[in-house]
């Protein structure tokens, strides 16, 4: 029996111990037939097998991103970019040219600015957006996605003034003279703003569903966890699939409000097949710590005036949990700061028997701001960690939020494996670069507490076998074997030898999930 494809005369580094370092692959029914040497794998190779030359080239397991948020990347892609913007006159300076080309009254929506990366260190405010969009509704997302900047255009939509109430888990700023909202929208306030745009047609989500998927394959991802925003998604996805212009596997992470629709429907943690599955139900416990709403147990060293914020009480996440626990959810708990982290492993050291603690593989996103106490709870959880990387190299005024003794603690990647906590690597795209190389680079050279660094092998799994493992998937993908998905990425060169600060140079040079190519650079 031929090989429908086989990859020969490569350098495979297959994540499995037990043949860590291979030649070649043969590939039948989108499964790894042969794994080994080429002379073995080319016993598989007849007239009908396509065999792919790598020419020496490093061949991984298909590399995972276990947190992106693809549909709002996707149409991140079509709004303002602000990541590179210095100082809010540059900002106006951009808006002005998206005013000239927008007609009036339609949205204009922008995402990345960061005040710590602004000439003048503070928020932009209402009235400064004012000046160059009269006629446009304007919201302005900080690159976290937990705080944003809204025009008078745009507050007046959605009907936030001097007499609005905050909501719950959200804070409308205002100015301390006049009371008049200051356009600073943290949290569940944004959702005020953002609940008042028009709905995107099916088309319009569509063509950014596929966009995020594209950028994603060619960043070399074959299985992404989605963290979904809105339901049409899910069937967006679909019909993708059905037409063939779905290229890579999706795990589905689902907000709280929709857990009781899925219910009622009979579904649970793992309905539908290895190319569209549905996943966790995702739960916000805080903020972020750039737009200092993560929930600290002391107030941020550079404003003593603030905590952060809870999104919801211990009381509250516990409910939550053992309701998604009691209909089969996997929950995925986005907690960042200390006292968030503490909250959230308080619900569920109550809710959780020790017989139940590793059926669901509940996860905590993020976890960013730790202490031994914390991860040693963790570890007696066997909560699954995911975490992202590249926040290291982003976050640089960490040391300034929190001060030395707390940034010591923040993102302590080789302490958390050193204690045995399983950690999952994702991007929280669109937030930073949906490059998975990146997020490996970040793990074993990060130049902030170096002695938190993993080696390049802990760093490769976290993207391939640990991340297999938090949406149960550790025997179908995550290494190279007989008898597993035949999805790969193929790299420019070998992570295990270059030198650590090189893999972020390393490029992608081809991306292949069910056995089919679905993205090469020759042909880009």
């Amino acid at each position: 029996m031929w090989a429908d494809s086989a990859l020969i005369h490569g350098n495979i580094i297959s994540m499995n111990s037990a043949q860590p370092r291979v030649q070649a692959v043969a590939i039948k029914g989108g499964l790894i037939a042969e794994v080994g040497t080429n002379s073995k794998v080319k016993r598989w190779i007849g007239k009908g097998t396509k065999v792919v030359e790598l020419h020496g080239k490093t061949v991984v397991p298909g590399l995972i991103d276990t947190h992106v948020h693809m549909a709002d990347f996707g149409r991140s892609l079509l709004w303002v970019d602000l990541r590179e913007v210095k100082s809010i006159k540059e900002m106006q300076r951009l808006l002005q040219k998206w005013v000239q080309k927008t007609p009036k009254e339609e949205w204009i929506i922008g995402r990345g600015w960061d005040q710590d990366r602004l000439r003048e260190k503070r928020y932009p405010t209402r009235w400064e957006l004012d000046k160059v969009s009269r006629y446009n509704p304007v919201i302005f997302r900080r690159v976290c996605g937990h705080i944003g900047v809204a025009n008078s255009n745009a507050l007046e939509i959605a009907g936030i003034s001097t007499e609005t109430k905050e909501p719950a888990g959200g804070q409308i700023d205002k100015d301390p003279q006049t009371g008049e909202p200051t356009g600073i929208l943290r949290e569940a306030a944004l959702d005020l703003v953002w609940n008042s745009l028009p709905e995107s047609s099916e088309e319009e989500l569509t063509k950014a569903c596929t966009l995020a998927c594209r950028k994603a394959v060619e960043a070399g991802l074959t299985s992404v966890h989605w963290f979904v925003s809105r339901p049409r998604e899910i069937r967006i996805l679909h019909k993708l699939r059905e037409r063939g212009r779905l290229p890579l596997r999706v795990y589905l992470v689902v907000p709280m409000e929709f857990l009781r629709c899925l219910t009622d429907a009979g579904l649970s943690t793992g309905f539908g097949d290895q190319t569209l599955r549905l996943g966790g139900i995702k739960v916000l416990a805080d903020g972020s710590l750039g737009a200092r709403t993560a929930a600290l147990n002391e107030s941020y060293n550079d404003e003593p005036s603030t905590m952060g914020m809870l999104c919801c009480s211990e009381g509250e996440l516990y409910k939550m949990i053992m309701e998604a626990e009691e209909a089969g959810f996997q929950v995925c708990v986005h907690a960042i700061g200390d006292r968030a982290i503490g909250t959230v492993l308080n619900a569920f050291e109550k809710a959780l028997k020790p017989t139940r603690q590793k059926r669901l593989r509940h996860r905590l996103e993020h976890a960013s701001v730790l202490s031994r106490r914390l991860i040693e709870r963790l570890r007696k959880l066997g909560l699954v960690v995911c975490v992202q990387p590249h926040f290291v190299v982003s976050d640089f005024w960490v040391d300034a939020r929190l001060g030395p003794e707390r940034a010591r603690w923040t993102y302590p990647f080789k302490t958390l494996v050193e204690a045995g906590v399983l950690l999952a690597g994702g991007s929280d795209c669109p937030v930073e670069p949906i490059d998975p190389l990146l997020g490996v680079y970040a793990l074993v050279a990060r130049e902030s507490f170096p002695e938190e660094r993993v080696s390049v092998e802990e760093g490769l799994r976290v993207y391939t076998v640990n991340a297999a493992y938090a949406s149960f998937e550790e025997q179908v993908k995550g290494s190279i074997e007989t008898g597993k998905l035949a999805d790969f990425t193929v790299l420019s060169d070998d992570l295990l030898r270059v030198k650590p600060e090189r893999i972020k140079d390393v490029r992608v040079e081809m991306t292949i999930v069910d056995g089919k190519v679905v993205y090469s650079r020759r042909k880009k």
